[in-house]
């Protein structure tokens, strides 16, 4: 990419660095994500007439990649053209087809604003690039049922292919006024019929979004291809609220009947796990059958005003895509930064051994902080001075995070990372620990404090917090990775087991530089056995032209595309 293309990073604008973000325009959920003849294929909610969610009339954006780090975008490949959805091409997914077809199932919002599941597919799927998908005259493939309520009925699911032959989707609908989850069948991915019972209802919310529904092997991190089922598979149900949260739950799934039966109590979705603590929304996974993994990715919306969407021409990123497998305990999810982004370090600064006694800061110099990927592991001597939950707080860690702050000395904590502070500390985001007794055991807490991000009033500044669910006694420790990137800090606690992602635009970084600290307020010191922190290359994300296009392609597709082009 020619340097007059790159973008400006940082600033009151917040540009990424190494997040997935649009060159310009609005952008929301991801769609589609897929991995096909070599090349990773982004698809997402896009406008591409600006950088507002404006009427909704939108279309899916389409971006390749070589390594799911440095992108280039091919423009739009759903629009909004026709009767079924030319009020707009809203979420969906992709699925690959045995016959060598690729199809996309996406609800449509039709002339009359009614939501509808609609079907396309590749017209030529040998085209490494996949740029033009037909959507046939014959949509809506499902009209809306008559028991949907307030017309939603949205965000169709991969398909995966049952062992009857027959192939199945999920989709959110409110029925009756009931956010459930329902199935849907077909022969020929044309024909549908719906299961009579849910996959799932939560009478408590009346309307879930962008379900995911995925196996996931009970035993090692490799993952499964959708349409695995059978000994040794369960599967996660993850729902998204409007709120922006992201539950899911890990269970077992009767593809007999379509049922879903959650390990742990599977009535109130509230209840369930957390995919992220934090600003994030629509998670959406894909199998990588190059690397044998599940990919997460997912949306984080802006945090600062409308005014300053329309001034810098853009809005939208997407958390770093992460994979994801099932934690040894069959209960939760582990999430982890995908390896490729070790591609974009370079300068290494290290801290071994190192005591933090109580009040101590340590700065972490050496490196451009702003954009940073940085692994620490805090070894805890002594929990004895460690303070009894109150059981109030195991419903809302958000408030005993906020009553609770970095500023307010503990037994066992607060300890973790300053990140993105001014020289005179007015602007700072912290990220840390505690460890509370409860119930004969520990208790982590592990919180993002944001209320000091930034000087900026009109910008929200709230604080986010989760339980860890790691044996803190047995351990001694607890690890914290976090990735910086000007405008979004993502952190994962106890080896990713919690997450947390956070919008933050500190003013500062406009004019002078942002620092990074390593801190301990706790009564009892507390060692940092290790800390390793990289700064991050700039990655190329969404050029336009296509001599980058060829720059970011794996070496053996660019003959293959002169070929085709001759």
């Amino acid at each position: 990419m020619n340097s007059k293309q790159r973008l400006p990073h940082g600033g009151g604008h917040g540009r990424s660095a190494y997040h997935f973000q649009p060159a310009k325009n609005w952008m929301n959920d991801p769609n589609g994500p897929l991995y096909h003849n070599g090349l990773y294929h982004f698809f997402y909610q896009y406008n591409p007439h600006g950088p507002l969610f404006d009427t909704g009339k939108l279309s899916w954006g389409h971006s390749v990649s070589g390594d799911l780090v440095n992108w280039a975008f091919l423009g739009t490949a759903l629009d909004p053209t026709s009767s079924f959805d030319v009020d707009g091409c809203w979420s969906g997914s992709t699925t690959a087809l045995p016959d060598g077809r690729l199809a996309i199932l996406y609800t449509g919002r039709d002339a009359d604003e009614v939501q509808v599941q609609n079907v396309a597919f590749a017209k030529n799927p040998s085209d490494l690039l996949l740029r033009e998908w037909d959507k046939p005259s014959f949509n809506p493939i499902i009209s809306q049922p008559a028991d949907v309520t307030r017309n939603n009925f949205r965000d169709p699911t991969t398909a995966w292919l049952g062992r009857d032959g027959l192939w199945r989707f999920a989709i959110a609908a409110e029925l009756a006024g009931v956010g459930s989850t329902v199935i849907y069948r077909s022969a020929d991915f044309v024909n549908w019929e719906r299961n009579a019972a849910p996959l799932h209802a939560s009478p408590g919310v009346p309307c879930w979004e962008c379900p995911d529904f995925f196996p996931v092997a009970e035993q090692g991190t490799e993952a499964l291809d959708t349409s695995a089922s059978g000994a040794g598979v369960r599967h996660v149900l993850k729902l998204s609220k409007a709120a922006d949260e992201e539950y899911y739950a890990v269970g077992w799934y009767d593809d007999e009947d379509d049922t879903f039966s959650p390990v742990e109590d599977g009535g109130d979705v509230s209840n369930w796990r957390r995919i992220d603590h934090g600003h994030l929304f629509a998670a959406k996974t894909f199998f990588d059958a190059r690397r044998n993994r599940r990919v997460l990715w997912a949306w984080v919306d802006e945090m600062d005003t409308r005014d300053d969407d329309v001034a810098k021409g853009w809005t939208g990123i997407q958390a770093f895509p992460r994979a994801l497998w099932l934690d040894s305990d069959g209960k939760q999810l582990v999430q982890w930064p995908v390896e490729e982004i070790e591609t974009l370090r370079r300068k290494r600064v290290a801290l071994l051994g190192a005591e933090l006694g109580s009040g101590g800061l340590h700065e972490i110099a050496g490196i451009e902080t702003l954009q940073a990927d940085v692994e620490v592991v805090f070894e805890i001597p002594n929990l004895e001075e460690a303070e009894e939950l109150d059981p109030k707080w195991l419903q809302d860690p958000q408030k005993l995070c906020s009553e609770m702050s970095a500023s307010v000395q503990g037994g066992v904590g607060p300890f973790g990372l300053v990140a993105m502070a001014s020289g005179d500390m007015q602007e700072q985001s912290t990220i840390f620990f505690r460890v509370f007794k409860h119930d004969g055991a520990y208790k982590v807490l592990m919180c993002t404090d944001l209320t000091r991000s930034s000087t900026r009033e009109e910008v929200q500044k709230p604080i986010y917090a989760g339980f860890v669910d790691v044996d803190v006694e047995k351990d001694k420790s607890i690890s914290l990775r976090t990735l910086i990137d000007h405008s979004v800090i993502e952190s994962f606690g106890g080896g990713g087991r919690t997450c947390i992602t956070a919008r933050v635009y500190p003013e500062h970084v406009a004019t002078s530089n942002s620092h990074l600290y390593v801190f301990n307020n706790g009564l009892d010191a507390v060692k940092v056995s290790k800390l390793e922190a990289w700064e991050l290359a700039t990655a190329s994300v969404n050029v336009e032209d296509d001599d980058g296009l060829v720059a970011l392609l794996p070496p053996l597709v660019v003959p293959i595309l002169a070929d085709d082009a001759e």
